[in-house]
């Protein structure tokens, strides 16, 4: 079975345009429904985030409203509890990517504030991308692509890439506050050729050892296909 790497942000808030502090951390769905499909098909998982600081779970992604009702919001939570790895997340500084068979990153806002600045998180998706290995990298946390920029440019530019849309930055009203939004960064300063599906579809495209989900729902998708390729 295969070893992989969650890489996660450390966030618990993220600073808007206006100065104010909005709460976030990692989005439940895209960290709780795949590991609970890779680990149930016999994959281990290993944690890393900046600092090795516990992940932080946005609590607007645990509302029934958002997690598929009472019970979706129950299975995400008893998840999140079980998974022993978020408890000891390792250092991005320490991680040595030839001890794992792929790397995935899971969004939420958290990594607006977090990775796309870390230069351990760039360093790490410029050598997976490199390296052929399967990198996964869903809704917002495309953003740490940023950190890879050396003199303005970026390992990903020309990939095919998708991640959280304008349209659903606007739907979840975070759009007139956010100090820059993830569709427009992605083609204006990593130079992605970006695409997108409908909103709040999954929605999933690979370019190479790239594979990257558009929004919360995507998250599956991509263990789906991460497990496809990993046998």
């Amino acid at each position: 079975m295969a070893k992989i790497l969650f890489v996660m942000t450390g966030a618990t808030y993220w600073t808007l345009k206006d100065g104010t502090r909005h709460a976030t951390g990692y989005w439940a769905e895209e960290f709780a429904a795949p590991y609970k499909a890779l680990t149930d098909a016999g994959h281990e998982i290993v944690v890393a985030t900046p600092g090795a600081v516990t992940p932080n779970v946005d609590m607007m992604s645990l509302r029934p409203s958002m997690a598929g009702g009472e019970q979706g919001a129950l299975d995400l939570e008893n998840t999140i509890r079980s998974a022993e790895v978020m408890r000891r997340p390792l250092a991005l500084s320490d991680v040595r990517l030839e001890d794992y068979d792929a790397v995935y990153l899971p969004g939420g806002h958290g990594p607006m504030a977090d990775l796309a600045v870390d230069a351990d998180a760039g360093r790490l998706l410029t050598a997976q991308l490199a390296s052929g290995d399967p990198l996964a990298i869903v809704c917002h946390a495309p953003a740490a692509m940023l950190a890879t920029r050396i003199h303005g440019v970026s390992p990903f530019k020309g990939y095919k890439a998708t991640g959280f849309s304008n349209e659903e930055e606007e739907g979840v009203g975070l759009a007139a506050k956010a100090p820059w939004l993830l569709e427009d960064e992605m083609k204006d300063k990593v130079g992605v050729a970006y695409s997108r599906g409908d909103a709040w579809e999954p929605y999933m495209v690979e370019d190479r050892n790239l594979i990257t989900g558009q929004n919360p729902h995507s998250a599956v998708v991509l263990a789906e296909r991460l497990m496809k390729i990993l046998v």
